[in-house]
């Protein structure tokens, strides 16, 4: 039962990792753009999210409703004012900005709200817990996986039943034929920004609710977001739910050994598949 319990407790961390990497595999898919300051925008997203909750005493979960649009809206104006500059056929550009503004970042949260850890408070809700076959299941890590598959599959019904989806994979197959049937690509890489940042939100104000934060940590939600996307295959969106499962799942049995060998379980989990399956385990197939 103790096995069964760890393999549980992973697949609803996982559901946490999945949302730190939708908003990459998103961008990736669609603009072939790898943001190194992403786990530092979750940061981001979590402070907001303090700051709503604090200032106007919102329950976290209500207060998405303004952390949402506020991390879209500055998703969308980086990508329209910093970013749509670099993207081309040289990947070292973007990499070297995210890096940049990574730092930045990092250095404004850390002015702002000091080195301290943080932390929002969610009530009940972060100690609640139900029964189900003898296990004992937090309905904070139970909603968290709900929302990833929700956020996922509403990703994924956007990405294939919108007009917005159709320019996404318009611009993602072919900039310039997209541009030319009248597609401003400028604009639909800023909307994709903007929906990747507020996946972020999600992502930053549960990660906030669930643990301790701080201006330093971004590094390693970015690791873990990379490793999910990987796993699952650039550019799709449910292997990216997979690949969050299988490095939480990795990670508490890796526990399960030693407490100390728990982020490195996850770690050497992502080198294997990575070893077995280059491309990760489902890998978009271009049409």
């Amino acid at each position: 039962m103790e096995w069964l319990n760890a393999v549980v407790q992973g697949t609803l961390l996982g559901g946490l990792y999945a949302l730190f990497a939708a908003g990459l595999s998103l961008i990736f898919g669609i603009m072939r753009l790898v943001n190194i300051a992403h786990g530092d925008l979750i940061v981001l997203g979590a402070y907001l999210g303090l700051v709503v909750t604090t200032s106007t005493g919102l329950h976290p979960l209500l207060a998405l409703a303004f952390v949402v649009p506020a991390m879209a809206l500055i998703g969308y104006a980086l990508q329209r004012g910093l970013l749509n500059q670099t993207l081309g056929d040289d990947l070292l550009p973007p990499l070297l900005v995210t890096f940049g503004l990574s730092v930045i970042l990092q250095n404004g949260l850390l002015e702002v709200f000091t080195a301290d850890p943080q932390k929002i408070s969610a009530g009940a809700l972060e100690t609640a817990s139900i029964s189900a076959g003898g296990l004992s299941l937090g309905i904070l890590p139970v909603l968290t996986f709900a929302i990833a598959i929700a956020v996922i599959w509403g990703l994924q019904w956007t990405f294939y039943h919108t007009a917005l989806g159709r320019a996404f994979r318009a611009v993602s197959d072919n900039q310039d034929i997209a541009q030319l049937m009248g597609l401003n690509r400028r604009h639909i890489f800023g909307l994709a920004m903007a929906l990747a940042l507020g996946v972020t939100a999600i992502a930053g104000v549960l990660l906030g609710i669930r643990t301790s934060f701080d201006p330093s940590i971004g590094s390693g939600r970015l690791i873990f977001g990379f490793e999910a996307v990987i796993i699952g295959g650039l550019g799709n969106l449910w292997g990216t739910l997979v690949g969050g499962v299988i490095l939480g799942v990795a990670q508490t049995i890796g526990a399960k050994f030693d407490p100390g060998w728990q982020i490195l379980a996850g770690h050497v989990a992502f080198l294997v598949i990575l070893a077995i399956r280059p491309n990760g385990l489902f890998p978009r197939v271009s049409a």
